[in-house]
């Protein structure tokens, strides 16, 4: 097991979630994990990461997988400007590749903001600390679990 989806299995288990970690063939994209796990794609917890030009830090951005993060609301609800978050960056401060950032197990912690739109299943899920492996969860526990705040940022 690889050490980010350690961090992964030890913040849910902290968090007292319950759940099985699911080896899929790929999860890269929010079809990808769709098909691999039987569900709709919006039930897949997209992590976005962008980086804050004033801040220089990575913001989160947990959306459902047929959702678009908007440029504009996105900048809006973070404060300030955003800008593409490079892997060195999101690599830093989450510990995780691009491809398998889970909203939780993070190294450093991180602002994060959540798309209403994944309240409204009784399971999601999400990447689980690589491209390979995802977790499920009631959608009611992300909040809670990453301290996400519910926004308004796709499109």
């Amino acid at each position: 097991m690889s050490k980010s989806m350690k961090r992964v299995r030890q913040a849910l288990a902290e968090a007292g979630i319950e759940t099985e970690i699911l080896e899929l063939g790929t999860a890269r994209t929010a079809r990808e994990a769709a098909d691999g796990v039987g569900c709709h794609v919006d039930q897949i917890a997209k992590s976005i990461i962008f980086a804050g030009v004033e801040s220089g830090e990575a913001l989160l951005f947990l959306t459902a997988g047929g959702n678009r993060v908007d440029d504009a609301r996105a900048s809006a609800v973070a404060g300030e400007p955003l800008a593409k978050a490079d892997a060195a960056l999101i690599r830093a401060q989450t510990g995780f590749a691009i491809g398998g950032v889970a909203p939780v197990g993070h190294l450093n912690p991180i602002r994060a903001w959540i798309d209403p739109r994944l309240l409204a299943f009784d399971r999601i899920w999400a990447a689980a600390g690589t491209p390979h492996h995802v977790f499920g969860l009631d959608p009611r526990d992300l909040p809670r679990i990453s301290s996400a705040q519910p926004a308004d940022f796709v499109q």
